[in-house]
């Protein structure tokens, strides 16, 4: 029975081990891309991704590479967080008239309510 629970606890070591540094080649490889992206950003994007994310040939290599290290779960995530925040940069930087809170119409008079 000793000998079971001292095997279970060095393999969660392992595990753990492992575990880590998988996640940092995947980091490795999401960054690679992604610099890759804006790198080559003036390119026209021909090669489709995950939730809708399109990107230049050029960047073929590390996007496979992006897939391989990472779980797909993890690259879809990745992958909305991105569109995300380029979505938001993209509003941010169109056009002025844009920028800042949203203005909703209102009403011209204000009416308190009645205190019968």
């Amino acid at each position: 029975m000793a000998l079971e629970t001292h095997a279970s606890q060095a393999s969660d070591t392992v595990h753990a081990d492992v575990l880590s540094q998988s996640r940092l080649a995947c980091y490795k490889a999401r960054d690679a891309f992604y610099s890759c992206l804006e790198k080559e950003s003036n390119k026209k994007p021909t090669e489709s991704a995950s939730v809708g994310l399109l990107y230049p040939l050029d960047c073929k290599k590390t996007r496979v590479k992006y897939e391989k290290q990472c779980r797909p779960t993890w690259v879809k995530h990745f992958d909305r967080q991105y569109c995300a925040k380029k979505r938001v940069q993209r509003l941010l930087d169109d056009n002025e008239s844009r920028r800042g809170p949203l203005s909703l119409p209102q009403h011209s008079t204000f009416r308190p309510p009645c205190s019968g």
